[in-house]
């Protein structure tokens, strides 16, 4: 894998990360109230605007795409951190405890990403932000599905499979922003 593809990403997962930490200093983990189905939720409203946006190229709202991305990576980083953390919103949760929680998950995301990476070859770079914005939402059909269900799978990865997924998405569309931004 070319070194530029991990260079960008970690640099895409930082600005990520800056969010989250600035966030958490001005709010506190007031994340941790939502449940996994409000979280999805978060997301499924910046897909969706992206989407809209996407499609008519009006917006009244001078928030940029690559807000909503980068949102939708935090969200899922907090969806993660629900799942196998099981963080409770009635205990404290200092901002130490908080950045070193995300760290563990960036790292197992960013493996994945590497090993689909080499598996799929790039291919991501030949999508459309257009199909980014639409696979995110796909997924987040499919997991609130999956909480309709009770959490159970047949055959299907679960919640943690579907959040990997959409933090991969997003930042391979905040990738290629950046580039045509450069362009």
């Amino acid at each position: 894998m070319p070194n530029k593809t991990i260079e960008q990403y970690n640099n895409a997962f930082d600005t990520c990360f800056q969010i989250f930490y600035n966030k958490s200093r001005d709010y506190g983990p007031s994340w941790k109230i939502f449940r996994p189905a409000s979280l999805i939720d978060q997301i499924f409203i910046k897909a969706w605007r992206v989407r809209q946006i996407q499609e008519t190229g009006i917006q009244k709202i001078a928030d940029n795409i690559e807000e909503e991305f980068q949102a939708m990576v935090n969200y899922s980083i907090m969806g993660l951190l629900q799942i196998h953390e099981a963080i409770d919103f009635e205990k404290e949760l200092s901002l130490e405890d908080a950045v070193e929680l995300y760290t563990i998950e960036r790292k197992a995301v960013t493996e994945l990403m590497l090993q689909k990476n080499h598996d799929y070859g790039e291919a991501w770079r030949m999508l459309s932000q257009v199909s980014f914005v639409d696979l995110i939402l796909t997924k987040l059909e499919r997991m609130k599905q999956i909480i309709i269900n009770d959490g159970k799978t047949l055959i299907s990865e679960g919640l943690e499979g579907n959040f990997h997924d959409i933090i991969n998405y997003a930042l391979f569309a905040l990738i290629k922003i950046n580039e045509e931004n450069k362009s």
